[in-house]
This record gives structure tokens, sequence and C-alpha cells, in this order.
């Protein structure tokens, strides 16, 4: 007989029935009020804010220097006891007293939030730019940017020999932190929300126009850490946005992307009730081979059915671009645009 390693997991993949799956007929405020529940128990959510309650921002300015167009300050903050989070803020110098926020997050790469403004550090940044310089990006287009640096990526990778694995910058922190009842998803959450807490000591951050974006693993962070902080008033995930049967479930993706149990409870889509009514933009690429743009489309008629619910449907939009698993800036910030004009 032949055999078939991944059978069975194929099977009760097919066979599962999500039991807070959207139904039209469903009593909305409970099922979201269960949703988000769910959301918060598995991701350990609830723990980390535990952690993280008495921690003080400690938030230390470390430099600032005037670069093309821009104000650029590094600083760092605490987020929960042992986690400091490395930031840069691009504050544009055309004058203005307060400018809207974008969170950019980096995509899943060693080279962590460098990218994002612009700096090449490894060799394999060199194709990154100035395609993958986010925040100078947003800079450039009106913004004030806040690029955070991720767990387990740039500064934040584990330094320990024993704890490093080729090619999986966040294997190890990730298994460690469900270990620990977490998922790095939950952490990743933890600190985007505390570095949204630090945009006041910046008198030039409009806190009441926040929106987040990145691409892939930063696309990824920024669709769960909109669906968790209602002050991000827009989230705009690129490429990271589509159903788990067709993603995470059925092709090759790094640890950090796995919420224990998830599927047994939920899809992506059905997540959308937490972000609903604020703005939901996701970016798609037609060609990109991890996101499948069917299981994309497929994923966005139930957020849409979420959004008419709610009587926010002008809220919603997908946006689809022809390339892969790819940021396009140009189609990024117009959509952006378009959005908060």
């Amino acid at each position: 007989m032949k055999v078939n390693g991944d059978l069975c997991h194929d099977l009760l993949v097919q066979k599962t029935r999500r039991k807070l799956a959207y139904r039209n007929d469903c009593n909305y405020e409970d099922w979201k009020r269960s949703i988000k529940e769910k959301f918060i128990e598995l991701t350990g959510v609830d723990k980390i804010l535990e952690s993280a309650k008495d921690c003080p921002l400690n938030i230390d300015i470390e430099r600032k220097e005037e670069k093309n167009g821009y104000m650029q300050i590094r600083f760092t903050f605490e987020s929960e006891p042992g986690a400091t989070v490395p930031c840069y803020l691009l504050i544009p110098n055309t004058g203005k007293k307060k400018y809207p926020v974008a969170i950019t997050l980096q995509g899943h790469y060693l080279g962590g939030m460098y990218g994002s403004i612009g700096e090449i550090r490894l060799k394999r940044d060199e194709a990154y730019q100035p395609r993958g310089a986010f925040a100078v990006q947003a800079a450039r287009n009106g913004y004030v940017a806040l690029a955070i640096e991720q767990r387990a990526m740039g500064e934040r990778t584990s330094t320990a020999k024993m704890r490093k694995y080729p090619n999986q910058i966040c294997f190890f922190t990730a298994l460690r932190a469900l270990g620990l009842g977490r998922t790095l998803i939950g952490e990743r959450i933890l600190d985007v929300m505390r570095a949204i807490d630090c945009l006041s000591e910046f008198p030039e951050c409009d806190t009441d126009k926040i929106l987040i974006t990145g691409n892939s693993g930063g696309g990824t962070t920024s669709f769960y850490a909109g669906c968790i902080d209602e002050r991000i008033k827009l989230v705009a995930p690129s490429c990271a946005f589509c159903g788990y049967a067709t993603s995470i479930m059925d092709v090759v993706h790094c640890t950090c992307n796995y919420i224990p149990g998830a599927y047994g409870y939920f899809e992506m889509e059905d997540l959308a009730c937490m972000i609903a009514p604020r703005k939901f933009l996701p970016i798609a690429g037609k060609e990109d081979p991890i996101f499948p743009i069917e299981g994309v489309k497929k994923s966005f008629e139930t957020v849409k059915e979420i959004y008419k619910r709610v009587g926010a449907e002008e809220n919603c939009r997908l946006v689809q671009t022809p390339k892969g698993h790819w940021w396009c800036e140009d189609i990024v910030w117009s959509e952006i645009g378009k959005e908060l004009s």
C-alpha cells in the first residue's frame, strides 16, 4: 500500500466544521463576543496583557537624525518585563503640527525593521530596497511612520547559539511561547499596543488617525493587532490575509503564523468582526503562491457579509495587485490614501 503522510490531516481539514464560523442567522453581538474571547484565549493575549499590566514603558530616546524630508528618531520601550522593543519614528518636516500615524511592520526576514527605514545591512537587502522602505515611504506620503522591531526579527532574534535554527528565525521563539501558553502572534499584538501607548510622548502624532500596514509577516501582525486594538482606524495588511484552509493549513509557513486549535473554531475572515466597522483594506497579489488569490477572494466574501451586517459595507475593500508575494508600494500608498482622504 502506498503511504501518504499528509492524508490524515488532509481529511481532518476537509471535515472540520468550525464551531464559531460566521452564519447569517447568528446573534451577531453574541457571536462577535464569543469569537473575541476564543481568539484571546487561543493566542494567550489574556496572559500576555496580565504580564504587561504593571510594566512601565521606560521610553528611551536614543538619537535623532535629520534625513531627507523627515526627522528620524530612534527609541526603545518595554512592552512587558524583559521585552525591550526598538523602534524608529519618522516625522515629516513639512511643518504641520500633527500628522496621521502609519505603523509599518517589516516582513519576515532577518534584517528586521532596518528594511523599513531603508538601510541595507545584509546582502539580500540590496534586492529589497528601496521597495522595502515602508517607513520612509509613509513619511514621504505625509504620515508619521512608526517602525517596530517585531519579536524574533532583526535586533530581537535569539542570540544564544542553541536557540537558532537555520533559515527559521522565529522557530525557537515561537515554540517557546507555545510552551508558555502564549503565541508569538499574541506577543506581537502586545508590542503594537504598547507602541501606540508611546505615541503620546510625541506631539506630532495624531493618535486619532492611526493606520497599520506591512507585508507578509508584517501584514499578519497588522491584521491581528487591528483586531484587538480599536485605536487603529485603518487595517491594511499586504500579502497576509487569506483563509487558513488555503494558506497556513495547506502551504508551509513559519511557526509564528499558527494559533493552536484555531481551525476548530474560526477562519481568518471570521475575525474581521473585531475590526468592523473600522476600515479594512486587505491587499493581495494575484500571483501569491502562499496566500492564493482564490482563497483570499473566498474569504473576503465573508468579510463583506460581516461589514454588511453592521451597516459599513463601504469600509471594507479588497485590493489586488498584479504581483506575487510582493509589496507594491505605489499601489499600497495610493489605496491607503483613498481611504483616508
